[in-house]
């Protein structure tokens, strides 16, 4: 017998081959208007859904389309099992979606890996961009520099220590949030039964390159946010952006980590809103 979904169910679309064969992605899809996609980060049983179930909802009610897909690897998309998964890799799950749904024009909004996916997504294909919204994004700074990070390296010594299921959720979701307290047995509960599900590729390091270097060749504006606690991605990456993106505007937020959209959702909410409707 099937286990019910930790996660409400949306939609599935079968998008061209990656990695050889052909895929699937989960999304879930509110609202009507100009095309917001919402790209989650990486670590175990992360999922669209469980990073911004209190954000799109509220972009669908301003009058945008949010389409919250699940990376590739992730969620209740393909897990393809091959030996890593790296960034091309996920830029192509992305592109086989806007490509399958017909869409044009997009807003990306990443964090973390969904950050980085972003970045270089609207670097390969500027033409399907017209904004990007960053929080923390991956991508600007070596692979060191990262593994570096306490979060990072928390989260790969829980890897390597044989912890499973909510316990190991929580060691590692722990240094996510400035407030621990925001960390609840709902987020756990939803996260926990996927990362079962995920392949070794997913708990591995993730192959995503420095484009720093290349920022200055982004055609659409950026905004974005950064926790100055974020234990996950040095906040000084929003001086790299802000130095080399051609048009961009940046947030810094004190007493936040590495999920600015949880920990002050409202805000978060209500300065992307401004931002689509204003610029």
């Amino acid at each position: 017998m099937n286990q019910p979904s930790p996660i409400p169910v949306g939609h599935y679309v079968d998008i061209a081959p990656v990695a050889g064969a052909p895929q699937r992605i989960h999304y879930h899809d509110l609202g009507q208007g100009e095309v917001v996609i919402f790209l989650h980060g990486a670590g175990g049983g992360a999922s669209g859904y469980s990073n911004f179930k209190g954000n799109y909802p509220e972009f669908a009610q301003a009058g945008y389309r949010a389409i919250v897909p699940d990376l590739l690897g992730f969620g209740l998309s393909s897990k393809p099992d091959i030996p890593q998964y790296d960034l091309d890799f996920f830029i192509a799950g992305v592109k086989g979606l806007v490509d399958a749904l017909g869409l044009q024009r997009v807003t990306l909004l990443g964090n973390s890996l969904g950050g980085a996916v972003a970045l270089g997504y609207a670097l390969a294909h500027p033409q399907d961009v017209s904004r990007l919204i960053l929080m923390a994004p991956g991508g600007v700074e070596d692979l060191d520099t990262y593994l570096a990070m306490p979060g990072i390296a928390n989260m790969f010594n829980v890897y390597k220590s044989g912890k499973t299921g909510a316990e190991a959720m929580r060691a590692v979701m722990t240094m996510q949030l400035f407030d621990p307290s925001l960390l609840t047995d709902e987020i756990i509960n939803e996260r926990a039964p996927i990362a079962a599900t995920q392949t070794q590729a997913a708990r591995s390091v993730l192959k995503v390159p420095n484009m720093t270097e290349r920022l200055h060749e982004l055609r659409c504006p950026v905004f974005g946010f950064w926790g100055v606690n974020d234990q996950f991605n040095p906040v000084g990456g929003t001086m790299k952006l802000m130095e080399n993106c051609p048009q961009a505007r940046m947030v810094l937020v004190n007493r936040c980590g590495h999920w600015v959209q949880v920990e002050h959702r409202e805000m978060f909410n209500r300065a992307c809103i401004d931002y689509l409707n204003h610029g």
